[in-house]
């Protein structure tokens, strides 16, 4: 037909070669008082390069007008031959094209048809290692109107080989009339490996173990159609597992197989993120990984934990040509606890398929030299004296900017495994230590300066441990923003995640230096070992007048006293 901007169609059959330019939104609409259904063919269409949906389109509308349900969009990634099939005897598409300077080529076909009727050896299922499938009537004429698809499906982790032995279709150089599409995988809607039509003998292989073979014919030039075998081969390796997940304090990776995608008949192509702009690396997998407060993560507080959630869809240039369920692979990270809880789940027709796995935030504890936290104290152990402030700092290591950390309860112990007796610097939130001083919950760090306490006086060594509270700042009710909490109090909004934190050992700085001090002597006396021996007469001779001075003077003093003692006694009258 002659081109232009949309018609009104009522024929039972009919080809369209459409051409259009820039700024065009033309509709046909389709529609005829039967009671049959329409069957619409895009066999070829060329939009305006780097076009995407938002500015170039096809919709197909089932029903009378661009108000009735949406079947399917056309794209200039399109990555099939779309066939449509209105649900009545009426059809609307319309097509809408950008300012670019281009011209736009489209050839459509359409045709009332009973879904009762049936043609036979038209289309089945093939599910043997190997076997044979010819179009109708083959070696004669195929019918007109045609529309068969067989769907090849083989054992796992076996790939398909096709190859059409005979074939004979009407000639186009687009294949724009008669013509036979490869699909990959099992679905019509995307994955197209080839379009054939003419003489030849071509060769085709899936990806996976599944396959999808059409045939469309229209009115006229009918010729034998062909002859094709297909076998399965073994792939390399499995083809399972086939979807991961992996956590991390700060970041999200969603990893997924190409011939697990193959086999639910997409490629890397067709994926995106809740942010679109956010595009996987592609390798022998899909893999997307990216900060958890990115890429449209979206985060719920629900008391006790929190959760992270991405979705990784079809992308929006692709997903509508087909009436079936959307794929979504929905990746969750939720942390409680003392770990973290991953889910990945895949919804096809309402179908979910779960994969969890468990990690855990990261968090590290430090003391500093000073209250502005800038230089931590890198030194093990940290030799302290008694009186001495330290300032520690609990830090959260994670990309998402809307977490607090709240230092809940802190206690020191002489052993690292704290099984002997215990000091309690913070407890609940309440300072049990008068000298201990908490800071305002800072982004991802929780900070308390406390003197270096009496404890250190009876332990040579004191470990200090953290049990930390992490909370959606969001959330203006949570236990981070609540402070001293006491035992009557506890029913107050809970925190998102706890864990616990362990630094040490803490020495006081006379045993430091009494520790120098015997390993200097200990030195001088390894160095004057050899000299003793000189000097050991001298000292023997030394000792000996000494004692003989001490003997001499103690029997002079017993003397001095018998004599004043008789002086003092009373005589006794006769």
């Amino acid at each position: 037909g002659a081109t232009r901007c949309g018609a009104s169609l009522h024929e039972l059959n009919k080809s369209l070669r459409i051409q259009l330019h820039a700024n065009a939104s033309c509709a046909w609409q389709i529609q005829r008082d039967v009671n049959q259904t329409i069957r619409l063919i895009f066999s070829y269409f060329q939009f305006a390069p780097s076009s995407s949906c938002e500015t170039e389109s096809i919709n197909i509308y089932d029903g009378p007008s661009a108000s009735s349900p949406l079947l399917g969009q056309i794209c200039s990634d399109t990555d099939a031959v779309p066939v449509l099939q209105s649900s009545s005897d009426s059809l609307t598409f319309l097509i809408k094209t950008s300012p670019a300077a281009f011209t736009r080529n489209f050839v459509v076909h359409y045709y009332f048809f009973s879904p009762e009727s049936k043609i036979e050896n038209c289309g089945g299922q093939l599910t043997g290692p190997n076997g044979t499938f010819t179009s109708p009537n083959y070696p004669a004429a195929y019918p007109e109107f045609a529309y068969c698809v067989w769907q090849i499906q083989t054992a796992k982790h076996t790939k398909i080989k096709l190859q059409f032995r005979d074939v004979f279709l009407e000639l186009d150089q687009n294949c724009q009339f008669d013509f036979a599409a490869v699909y990959d995988g099992l679905t019509t809607n995307t994955g197209l490996i080839g379009k054939i039509c003419g003489l030849g003998q071509p060769t085709f292989e899936s990806s996976s173990n599944t396959m999808t073979v059409v045939l469309s014919t229209d009115y006229a030039n009918s010729y034998k159609g062909f002859s094709a075998q297909y076998t399965s081969v073994p792939l390399p390796g499995p083809v399972e597992p086939d979807a991961f997940l992996t956590c991390s304090t700060d970041s999200m990776k969603i990893v997924l197989s190409n011939p697990y995608l193959a086999s639910l008949g997409y490629k890397e192509t067709h994926l995106q993120l809740n942010d679109p702009s956010c595009r996987p690396v592609v390798t022998d997998s899909v893999i997307f990984s990216f900060p958890l407060g990115s890429c449209g993560t979206t985060k719920k507080d629900e008391g006790q934990s929190i959760t992270y959630t991405n979705i990784v869809s079809i992308s929006a240039t692709s997903d509508i040509i087909t009436r079936q369920k959307s794929i979504q692979i929905i990746a969750k990270c939720k942390m409680e606890n003392n770990s973290t809880v991953k889910v990945l789940y895949i919804t096809k027709n309402n179908v979910i398929q779960n994969i969890t796995s468990v990690d855990r935030y990261n968090v590290s504890m430090s003391f500093y030299d000073s209250d502005a936290f800038t230089n931590p104290i890198r030194q093990s152990p940290y030799y302290v004296d008694l009186n001495q402030t330290l300032f520690a700092q609990v830090s959260l290591h994670s990309t998402d900017p809307n977490l607090l950390v709240f230092v809940d309860t802190c206690t020191a112990s002489s052993r690292a495994d704290f099984a002997s007796l215990t000091y309690d610097l913070i407890k609940s939130g309440c300072n049990k230590d008068d000298t201990v001083v908490t800071y305002p919950p800072v982004e991802h760090y929780g900070r308390f300066k406390f003197n270096a306490f009496r404890f250190l006086r009876s332990s040579p060594s004191v470990y200090l441990q953290c049990d930390v509270l992490i909370c959606d700042s969001k959330t203006s009710d949570s236990r981070c923003t609540k402070g001293c909490i006491s035992r009557q109090k506890r029913d107050v909004p809970s925190y998102t995640w706890k864990t616990n934190t362990i630094i040490g050992p803490i020495r006081l700085r006379r045993e430091l230096r009494t520790a120098d001090h015997s390993e200097s002597l200990n030195k001088a006396e390894a160095e004057e070992t050899p000299s003793l021996q000189q000097y050991s007469l001298y000292a023997l001779s030394f000792m000996a007048l000494i004692s003989n001075i001490i003997i001499a003077a103690a029997v002079t003093l017993m003397y001095h006293k018998r004599q004043a003692g008789y002086s003092y006694q009373k005589i006794q009258g006769s």
